[in-house]
């Protein structure tokens, strides 16, 4: 194949060519120009990685090493002598860089030599980005004057690293530090305060230490912010540290705000009981149960415990008899109880009827229960008849005592024996050392043996000096007694002979025994007693036993399910005493949070009630490893409002000596009134604080409560028992618990029973006189009480006069024809301060004789008076009509042959016209009368008006009038 000839050269390349090979030499001439023509046929060329710094406050980024394109287009330095003419093949034009969201940009600064710098386009903050890659291209200005064929470099990877400003000050994590210590140690750490910084480098984002800015504090910070004291606290010098703290970063930047720091210092741990910080607790009577710990916590000093026993004591030995309870007599609390009557009380309050314990030493309070004190030389004797008991049959003893470790000798509680002749005992009650002995000496059978008869017990509460409750139920050959409510069985009983047979009577004696031989006291008894009783039958209900000795006040507790799983609880009878045990202490304090005092009674004792906390700790050992010291106290019971019993009805009547001597007698209280009131202090409306006029208000409440005794007294002369008495229908009191006794001084209702009762049996209570010729009043004095005697009443009197009237059936009609001559109006004056003359028997109410003789004087004043002005007007009556009659005599003349024709029609018109006429003369001097005038005198009025009105009138109907019998119609 032909080889095709190269094409000939170009001119301007010859020439190009020529002047490269020969232009060497002329370059030194003398000036000439050579035209210099290159191409572009390199790229840019870059460092493969730069690294660059770049300050948050600067835009402008160091780089290492410096951004510099180099490009093998560029002239040489050797010929920059020439006259050439340089194209822009060579120079760097521009940077490009490439990423996504790049705060940078990369600036040329010399085109020919492709230096440029990069710079941020905005504001860098650390905080947001630490640092940015990214990669970055250069390009030179291509070919020809237009930038034809630009050439780029590779990318090269850019580094920057953005530099931290301390710009932010430490911030403390928390506003507040709080600790606890206990006094007397030292600790390598109480508590740490922590701050924080947002710079972003570690220079200035880095806590670098801590002050107390607090000045004399025995405290100190160390770098990482650990607080720990320098001495030893004391919580008897200070309770609690305020510390300020404050924070550096490592560029010595402090913190904006500082932070305080309370250390509160607490006394050296013992365990104990805490949050129940005040001994006293208010209970006021009425409302329910009271939380005693609602808030009290076991504080166990970090200590592991197996279990907790508490135990919660109430002392009320010295109220009353050992205990708050019902103050009614010890016969009344038998029927309360449910016991069946016959009790005979032995010790009763000191009243007018019952009088026999007036001279024994009492406790003198009627807020709780009356006792006696027995000194050692006091006894009194119980009259005969009061105590009905047949030792052979079965009977029963309660006492309320308290006895000491007085020594060995007998001492007697109840002692019959021999009235004269003879010391012997038949049977008695009698405590020696500790022992309870009973003796019964039976009367003689038909077998003349041994029989049971002393019993023995052996009793540590016969001489703790503190109060029990003694019940014996004697049953031949038995005799049980409880003591506190529980059972106990003689430990000994030795055996007798029965007594021989006598008819000596005998003598009862409290306190001692009466030695009918010599005449003497003996076995004298020291301590107190209450309650003592005696009842024929036994006491065997054991719900009965425990009614009377159960107290009305005591330890509640109400513990809910969710609270009571895994406590323990224990309480004694008197419920004085709570046992709480379990193992999760957290469980056992809520238990107790709910333990309580109640006292049921509507007026208890006031006073002071010791209260006691005690608690025993084992560990997981099973030994007491901690000890909790007890928690002392008491509640005090407040005054009740004490109520005012008030009793009202008629005080002063008058009734016929009939009345008195009929069967039924005369009511004594008819309209009889029980009322309880109590005042309280109710506050004003009004802070007293801004208004100090304003006043408390004292308000009257009515109550209602029971009573216990009503007793009612004659003043004066004692009854009479062969002329007068009191009675009641008994039969209508067989329903309520009232029961009465009388004597020659009055009548008593004993029983506790509403007001209401009461109210219905006085109101049945008369009083009858069978010899009433002599009596001319009777007064009688009534009082009600309530708790033996606690609260009484206001003394209600009535007096009662008798009327005697010689001949009854002429005094009832002259006092019921005796109002036609009083006006209605009158009627009233007869009712006289403080008296009544209220009767079912309308004309025998007068309330005394001098009331019944001025009625009858005014009555007849009054009567006087009227027949006074009668006579007065029927004389000017008649003086007025003798003279009319004068006149028509003179005009009389002889008649007899006259005969004259009536029309009877004409008769009876003048006839009904003149009583029309006459009716309204009467209207009209009706209508003139007084007010006061009587029934007498409007009639007189009323004829006068009717002849002085018309005389003519009245002078014609006197001429018409004649026989007129036989005349025909």
């Amino acid at each position: 194949m032909p080889r095709r000839p190269a094409p000939a050269p170009a001119p301007a390349a010859w020439l190009l060519l020529a002047g490269l090979l020969c232009g060497g030499g002329g370059g030194g001439g003398g000036g000439g120009g050579v035209w210099a023509a290159r191409a572009n046929k390199h790229k840019p060329w870059l460092e493969p990685t730069y690294h660059g710094i770049v300050t948050e406050n600067d835009n402008t980024v160091l780089l290492d090493p410096p951004l510099i394109a180099l490009d093998k287009d560029a002239p040489l330095r050797f010929a920059e002598s020439f006259e050439v003419t340089v194209t822009k093949e060579g120079e760097i034009c521009g940077f490009k860089i490439h990423g996504q969201n790049v705060p940078f940009e990369a600036v040329v600064v010399e085109k020919s030599t492709g230096e440029g710098i990069i710079r941020s386009k905005e504001k860098l903050d650390c905080e947001l980005q630490k640092d940015y890659t990214f990669t970055i291209q250069a390009y030179d200005c291509g070919k020809g004057p237009d930038g034809a064929n630009v050439k780029k470099s590779h990318k090269a990877t850019v580094h920057i690293q953005v530099n931290d400003v301390n710009e932010y000050a430490p911030v403390f994590k928390e506003k507040l530090y709080k600790a606890t210590v206990v006094e007397g140690k030292r600790y390598d750490s109480i508590v740490r305060v922590q701050a924080v910084d947002a710079d972003c480098s570690p220079q200035f984002s880095q806590i670098c230490s801590y002050e107390i800015v607090t000045p004399d504090v025995p405290f100190t910070v160390d770098k990482d912010g650990y607080i720990k004291n320098t001495e030893n606290l004391n919580y008897g010098k200070e309770h609690q540290y305020k510390l300020t703290v404050t924070a550096y970063d490592c560029g010595k930047k402090r913190a904006t705000e500082d932070v305080l720091v309370k250390v509160s210092i607490k006394p050296t741990c013992t365990p104990g009981w805490q949050g129940w910080n005040k001994n006293r607790v208010e209970y006021e009577p009425g409302t329910g149960a009271l939380a005693l710990f609602p808030n009290v916590h076991l504080e166990m000093c970090d200590e592991l415990v197996a279990s907790v026993r508490v135990t919660v004591e109430l002392e009320t030995s010295h109220i009353g008899k050992g205990c708050d309870r019902d103050t009614y007599s010890e016969k009344s609390l038998h029927r309360l109880c449910g016991a069946v009557s016959g009790t005979a009380e032995l010790l009763p309050s000191p009243s007018s009827s019952l009088n026999w314990t007036v001279g024994l030493p009492t406790d003198n309070g009627h807020d709780s229960d009356q006792v006696f004190e027995f000194n050692g030389t006091q006894a009194v004797r119980i009259p005969d008849g009061v105590v009905s008991v047949n030792p052979k049959e079965p009977f029963t003893i309660s006492v309320w005592m308290r006895h000491g470790p007085f020594g060995r000798k007998k001492e007697t509680i109840l002692c019959s024996s021999d009235k004269t002749d003879m010391n012997r005992h038949h049977y008695s009650l009698f405590v020696h050392g500790c022992r309870f002995i009973f003796l019964l000496r039976q009367d003689p059978s038909g077998d003349k043996k041994y029989k049971p008869a002393e019993f023995h017990w052996k009793l540590n509460q016969v001489c703790d000096e503190e109060w029990h409750h003694y019940v014996l139920n004697v049953e031949i050959p038995r005799a049980t007694l409880y003591v506190d409510g529980i059972s106990h069985e003689p430990f000994s009983v030795t055996e007798d002979y029965p007594l021989h047979p006598s008819r000596i009577e005998t003598q009862l004696v409290v306190g001692a025994c009466w030695q009918g031989g010599d005449l003497h006291m003996t076995q004298f008894f020291r301590g107190d007693l209450a309650g003592l009783t005696i009842r024929s039958g036994k006491l065997a209900d054991k719900k009965v036993i425990d009614c009377l000795y159960t107290c009305k006040e005591g330890l509640d507790l109400q513990v809910p399910e969710d609270n009571g799983s895994g406590v323990k609880i224990e309480a004694n009878p008197s419920q004085s005493m709570l046992t709480l045990e379990g193992e999760d202490v957290g469980v056992l304090e809520k238990a107790l949070q709910h333990v309580a005092y109640l006292n049921s009674r509507q007026f208890p004792t006031p006073g002071i009630r010791r209260l006691k906390l005690s608690s025993t700790v084992k560990c997981l050992n099973e030994a007491a490893c901690i000890s909790v010291p007890p928690v002392d106290g008491y509640v005090m019971v407040l005054q009740p409002e004490e109520p005012k019993i008030s009793l009202s009805g008629v005080h002063h009547f008058a009734r016929a000596a009939s009345e008195f001597e009929s069967s039924e007698g005369v009511f004594l209280f008819p309209e009889l009134r029980i009322i309880s009131t109590i005042t309280r202090e109710v506050e004003a409306d009004g802070e007293k604080d801004e208004d100090p006029t304003v006043q408390e208000s004292l308000v009257s409440e009515e109550i209602v409560h029971d009573l216990d005794t009503c007793e009612v007294t004659v003043e004066g002369d004692e009854l009479n028992p062969e002329q007068e008495g009191l009675e009641v229908d008994l039969a209508r009191l067989q329903h309520r618990g009232i029961e009465v006794s009388s004597s020659d001084l009055g009548v008593i209702f004993t029983g506790v029973d509403t007001m209401a009762s009461y109210e219905e049996v006085l109101h049945l209570l008369r009083y009858r006189n069978w010899h009433s010729r002599s009596l001319l009043d009777r007064k009688f004095k009534l009082i009600c009480s309530e708790l033996n005697g606690r609260y009484v009443s206001n003394e209600f009197q009535v007096e009662v006069n008798v009327i005697h009237t010689a001949n009854p059936m002429e005094h009832a009609s002259h006092m019921a024809a005796q109002p036609q001559f009083v006006h209605p109006e009158h009627r009233a004056f007869v009712d006289l301060s403080g008296h009544n003359l209220a009767n079912p028997h309308p004309f025998a109410v007068v309330p005394s004789t001098a009331t019944v003789v001025i009625v009858v004087c005014v009555s007849f004043l009054v009567f006087m008076i009227i027949l006074g002005v009668f006579r007065i007007r029927a004389a000017h009556q008649r003086a007025v009509r003798d003279q009319d009659t004068g006149k028509e005599n003179e005009m009389d003349w002889d008649d007899s042959a006259l005969t004259i024709t009536v029309n009877p029609m004409e008769t009876y018109e003048d006839q009904h016209s003149s009583e029309e006429e006459e009716e309204e003369e009467e209207e009209e001097s009706e209508d003139g009368e007084e007010d006061d005038i009587t029934s007498a005198e409007s009639e007189s009025s009323e004829e006068e008006g009717g002849e002085h009105g018309d005389p003519q009138t009245v002078n014609r109907q006197q001429q018409l009038e004649w026989d007129d019998s036989t005349l025909s119609y």
